[in-house]
């Protein structure tokens, strides 16, 4: 990531105590990087959270939809439209869950996996220009910072 990145001016406003508030750093660098995510995911029809969802099909995990909002913090309303949406556009589809077979779970189709693959490698460049002032290390320390922050 290094030596592309690019000094961005620290805002005056940041000298303030707010400047320091983890809610507004974690909500500003979600909200840069929501722009860069879904102008690269628009080409594929896409927006952070169907390619969430789509991600989630992918993994091999089999989610059900209840799954897939507690993880993604959602309303299960929300993930029944945008798995709607995935389905209607043959990207995934409800099968009978094994564990419960009572529960639908969430798989992706081959073509599904196909445009995953491709905007998975677009967000990875997002995320590369988002963290382009991180070195590596830092950007691997600041992913497990935030795991361990949310999950222990």
């Amino acid at each position: 990531m290094g030596p592309q990145s690019t000094e961005v001016e620290t805002p005056r406003l940041a000298a303030a105590k707010i400047g320091n508030d983890v809610g507004l750093l974690l909500a500003k660098l979600h909200a840069t990087g929501s722009v860069l995510n879904n102008k690269a995911l628009a080409d594929y029809g896409l927006r952070e959270r169907s390619f969430s969802v789509l991600t989630l099909a992918c993994s091999g995990l089999e989610p059900t939809q209840r799954e897939l909002a507690d993880f993604l913090s959602l309303d299960p309303s929300q993930v029944v439209s945008l798995v709607d949406d995935l389905e209607h556009r043959g990207l995934v589809e409800r099968a009978q869950g094994k564990q419960d077979r009572r529960a639908k779970i969430i798989v992706s189709t081959a073509e599904g996996r196909r445009i995953h693959t491709k905007a998975r490698s677009a967000l990875d460049a997002c995320e590369q220009v988002q963290l382009s002032s991180l070195s590596d290390t830092e950007a691997t320390q600041l992913k497990a910072l935030l795991r361990k922050a949310l999950w222990g």
